[in-house]
């Protein structure tokens, strides 16, 4: 039987030695390892700025209060993606506003974002689904024409970019702000922590003082405005600062192991495969696939019941976040709101993919993801 976890991070020698390092040193905290590690990241996104903080989450926090997103106003994002998209507007008063999702990309479905915004929308907050960055472009520009605030989560999509008739663009690049987040699933890992990668002096100026409790280059117990203590610490920035720099090659391995899987299951008559076009190059966070029309919601549930029982690693991306508890109770959210998401979440999970992968390891997932598929396919017919 295999044992193969969902996930797992890519730490080398180089890794321990930079946090042993800090470690040895009388600076563990607001030292020169996050500047440095901050304009790796800003090279990575071919941004000006960028600000480290403690987490993903933190870092749309911080640029939500920034951008002047508050009580009264609305923000436009997915209902698929990670809870912190749409938190990320309730944290200031603001009410997330769902467009579902595009099919293909699993991001949100541009064409649809237009018939979405009112006199109260304040900003767009778009999500490179599983590092895919399809429709960032036209996102964009629609956010333009409507002078709205454009803030990238691309907490999943590190390392990625988009050919357009310009020019390559990074994931990161896009529209006023884009947020990276390091947890050790992702393509490189500070344990937890966050970049705001910007080209806006005063919201990077700004950023920078909320994530030190408002402290804004005066003395240490004077502060400008309300605050978070969000800030980043030495030993992690050091790692970040290694994994940065390897990079290139965390990210060759990704794309080695989604080929693996690719190669092996394109002919698998039952799956539908993630879609990504020439001018898209995805830094592949995870592998998810999506059971096809012939399947019931309740068949994927069974199928990673039966994939966790032989040892192979896999969950379901993701839950609808209007469909979540506290999103029911608060806007009165039901099923068959958003119905393109609802459909998708219901059939999709995520394979074990992590750097290291081997081919026999990702064989041994295939395997047992088509013997899962058979049983539920067998028990169905045998109900009928």
């Amino acid at each position: 039987m295999p044992n193969l976890p969902l996930a797992k991070p890519d730490i080398t020698q180089r890794e321990i030695d930079a946090v042993v390092e800090v470690l040895q040193s009388d600076t563990l905290s607001l030292g020169p390892r996050v500047p440095e590690f901050e304009a790796r990241c800003a090279a990575v996104a071919g941004r000006r700025h960028a600000v480290a903080v403690s987490s993903g989450t933190a870092g749309l926090h911080c640029v939500m209060v920034a951008s002047g997103v508050g009580p009264g106003h609305e923000v436009i994002t997915t209902p698929f993606s990670f809870v912190a998209s749409a938190n990320s507007a309730l944290f200031v008063g603001a009410t997330p506003v769902f467009v579902d999702i595009d099919p293909k990309t699993l991001n949100v479905d541009v064409s649809r974002i237009e018939a979405a915004i009112t006199p109260r929308t304040k900003a767009i907050v778009a999500v490179e689904c599983f590092g895919h960055p399809g429709g960032m472009v036209e996102l964009e520009q629609l956010a333009q024409r409507h002078e709205l605030a454009l803030i990238e989560d691309a907490c999943e999509g590190f390392g990625g970019h988009v050919t357009t008739p310009a020019g390559d663009r990074a994931i990161g690049s896009f529209g006023r702000a884009g947020v990276f987040a390091f947890y050790p699933n992702k393509q490189i890992t500070t344990g937890e922590g966050g970049m705001i990668v910007t080209d806006d002096d005063r919201l990077a100026a700004d950023c920078r003082s909320l994530r030190n409790q408002g402290r804004d280059g005066m003395a240490w117990l004077a502060h400008q405005r309300l605050g978070y203590n969000y800030r980043l610490d030495e030993m992690s920035a050091a790692l970040g600062v290694v994994q940065c720099d390897r990079l290139p090659e965390l990210l060759e391995s990704r794309r080695r192991v989604a080929n693996l899987y690719v190669d092996r299951l394109m002919t698998n008559r039952y799956l539908i495969l993630p879609t990504v076009t020439d001018d898209q190059h995805a830094s592949w966070f995870v592998f998810v696939v999506r059971l096809n029309d012939l399947f019931e919601p309740g068949d994927r549930d069974e199928v990673m019941r039966l994939l966790r029982a032989d040892g192979v690693g896999c969950n379901n991306y993701f839950p609808p976040i209007h469909l979540q508890p506290y999103m029911v109770e608060k806007f009165g959210f039901k099923p068959g709101d958003f119905p393109v998401c609802e459909y998708v979440s219901s059939r999709t999970l995520a394979l074990p993919f992590f750097t290291t992968m081997t081919a026999r390891q990702v064989g041994e997932a295939c395997d047992a993801l088509e013997g899962a598929i058979e049983t539920v396919l067998l028990a169905r017919k045998g109900r009928f």
